[in-house]
């Protein structure tokens, strides 16, 4: 399987990103913005966490309109995985990939620590390698996390059972308590923590790696 990192100006986990994913099984390519092309057989994209383009306008505004975002787009919408984390997460809700914005904490604080999740669904190929209801730990480190969606579209998330992970204390203010978020063919996933940065011991946990460890075996299986 075939992973392409991207990068923008302002990126600072896309090597984190792309290690996680070779730790899984996957050969990865690095992708810089004004590319305009997605390397050849590429089966999922990864948009990493970061500050990109500085965060100017809104987070993720700017690299929302990057050369490769074309790009991005359309391996989406031909059915191709992507997952965002953090400031990808924020990149694919300006795309219109995912419902929602990532509005500033509620505490209006930058936040940087663990925190604990449950998995909400195991109904993807980004989760099912969890059981439904574990508990995880996994670090967060953002000052927009706070996913914000109307009454309309957390109906819709629910319903569709596309609500992919939850806070269990929640550290941002994000409607229903939510951290990650799957598009309607379930092949698109948002994220604000980051499992990246748990995928081997020395760092202090490997919950991470299952989302890497999952998608490798659920892309497999699609």
């Amino acid at each position: 399987m075939k992973a392409a990192v991207i990068t923008f100006p302002g990126s600072n986990c896309d090597r984190d990103l792309a290690v996680a994913f070779e730790k899984a099984g996957f050969q990865v390519a690095r992708v810089w913005h004004k590319d305009t092309a997605l390397p050849a057989g590429t089966d999922v994209v990864g948009l990493p966490g970061g500050f990109s383009f500085g965060d100017y306008l809104r987070c993720g505004a700017i690299a929302a309109q990057s050369p490769i975002a074309g790009a991005v787009k359309a391996h989406a919408e031909r059915g191709g995985f992507v997952l965002g984390v953090c400031n990808g997460f924020q990149v694919l809700t300006e795309m219109h990939l995912l419902p929602g914005a990532l509005m500033r904490n509620a505490g209006l604080k930058f936040v940087c620590r663990t925190v604990g999740l449950r998995v909400a669904t195991t109904d993807s190929a980004f989760t099912s390698a969890f059981g439904r209801g574990q508990e995880i730990n996994i670090p967060i480190a953002h000052h927009d996390g706070n996913f914000t969606i109307d009454a309309e579209g957390l109906k819709a998330l629910r319903d569709q059972d596309r609500i992919a992970f939850t806070y269990l204390a929640n550290p941002n203010g994000a409607t229903a308590d939510i951290a990650a978020v799957l598009s309607a063919n379930r092949r698109v996933l948002g994220m604000m923590p980051h499992p990246e940065r748990v995928v081997d011991a020395a760092q202090g946990g490997t919950d991470g790696l299952s989302v890497f460890a999952s998608l490798m075996g659920g892309m497999a299986l699609a």
